[in-house]
């Protein structure tokens, strides 16, 4: 059967066109590789900041090419945002660590710290927490502070104390205090310029009329019971400088607001989240101070919020060096490398431009048999010596039909047959003389 020899133009467009898809499926899959995560985060607050901030962290972390990015989920209160975090609607929230259902939830950053302020209006009579009885309490946020107000109803027995709670919006509560018809507000805040400022303006700004806060003396109690919380002293002066309210460090309870992911993500995704967001931190807590209280989340594994794999590894510093991450790739290189080689060589002989000299090991053949006729011992040496020459000739003849390119040149081998020829007819001349005096 004889083969088809394919013409060498159409070779050089096969293996090119192989080549190309070589290529192009290569920068594909670098593409795909090097391409930057992009990760769903349900944040939401009443007054809006903390999608502000948010949205301004992921504005940053397109801006540099972060290797991660966020799609900003924006809804109405941090409740719903531990809401769609547990659903499993986004991969990222901002939650309060008091709110939602949080089994699914790990912890990455510490974004800020809620501070729980009781405060009376001016010329309260109020002092303590045992002075409430009896008393109704405006709680602002409504349901988002419902862990805090069922905390202190447990440690102080609010309910035997006939205290009422109230849910109030913030501009409700405002006309409560401008009307008097207010004992006391419960505020849950971060202790920053702009919260500080809102909390002053519920209350007239007289320097003789001071607003009253109201320290929750067992808060270490509260904070043992309820993990979610942590014993906290407002510093003197928080709200007022002079005169200080409070006039000394006040105890009470804050809670921090966590961006937290869920336990699935990858964790070096995670890691690359998390050295971005502290590189993004660095470049916007000029305009965004909230950001001084970002910090790294408690790495203790029996911690509230157990921190995400990740995240630890980052702030550990146990992050996998280039090395340790590359070292299957650098391994496997020189092997696929290897292997590509040989693909292109064969491609390179198969497109027929090779620089190899066709095979001479035929007509190395017949020089060797020349070799052999000078020392043939008698006729049938002689005569295996040519079918061993018909047998070379006829299989280059072959070779030649079937389009090897290998095969050797015809006219060169008869010549080279003719040569061994004319040293067997000259053998043979020798023999018989010799054969014939041996008879």
């Amino acid at each position: 059967m004889t083969a088809i020899k394919l013409p060498a133009w159409l070779r050089i467009v096969m293996v090119s066109g192989a080549l190309l898809l070589a290529i192009g499926a290569g920068l594909f899959a670098y593409l795909w590789y090097i391409r930057p995560v992009t990760l769903a985060a349900a944040v939401g607050s009443l007054d809006g900041e903390a999608d502000k901030v948010l949205s301004a962290i992921a504005s940053r972390l397109t801006a540099t090419s972060a290797p991660v990015r966020l799609r900003i989920v924006n809804q109405s209160s941090a409740l719903d945002a531990a809401n769609a975090f547990s659903s499993g609607k986004v991969d990222l929230a901002v939650v309060r660590g008091d709110v939602g259902d949080l089994s699914q939830a790990q912890a990455v950053l510490v974004l800020a710290h809620a501070v729980v302020l009781i405060v009376a209006p001016p010329g309260s009579p109020l002092s303590d927490m045992a002075s409430l009885r009896g008393r109704r309490v405006d709680v602002v946020g409504g349901e988002i502070n419902r862990a805090v107000v069922n905390a202190l109803r447990q440690q102080y027995d609010l309910d035997r104390a006939n205290v009422k709670f109230r849910d109030v919006s913030l501009p409700e509560a405002r006309q409560a205090v401008d009307s008097k018809s207010i004992d006391a507000l419960l505020l849950v805040m971060p202790l920053t310029p702009k919260y500080l400022s809102l909390a002053r303006s519920l209350f007239p700004q007289n320097p003789k009329s001071l607003p009253v806060l109201i320290p929750i003396e067992s808060a270490g109690a509260i904070a043992e019971s309820h993990r979610a919380y942590e014993s906290f002293d407002v510093p003197k002066g928080t709200l007022k400088g002079s005169p200080a309210v409070p006039d000394d460090d006040l105890t009470t309870l804050r809670v921090p607001f966590y961006l937290v992911a869920q336990k699935k993500l990858n964790r070096d995704t995670i890691a690359d989240l998390t050295r971005s967001l502290l590189a993004a931190r660095r470049d916007l807590i000029g305009e965004l101070p909230i950001l001084a209280q970002v910090t790294a989340p408690d790495t203790d594994p029996e911690a509230f919020l157990p921190v995400h794999a990740g995240a630890a590894e980052y702030f550990n510093g146990t992050q996998e060096s280039f090395l340790d991450e590359w070292s299957n790739a650098i391994y496997l290189t020189p092997m696929i490398l290897g292997g590509l080689a040989s693909i292109l060589a064969a491609a390179w002989r198969f497109i027929g431009l090779r620089t190899s000299k066709p095979d001479e090991s035929a007509l190395d053949a017949l020089y060797a048999l020349a070799r052999r006729v000078r020392k043939a011992p008698h006729e049938d040496a002689l005569s295996d010596i040519e079918d061993r020459i018909d047998d070379i000739l006829s299989g280059q003849r072959l070779k030649i039909a079937s389009g090897d390119e290998d095969a050797a040149d015809m006219a060169t081998l008869n010549v080279a047959a003719n040569r061994v020829e004319g040293l067997i007819h000259a053998r043979r001349a020798t023999l018989k003389p010799s054969q014939l005096d041996g008879s």
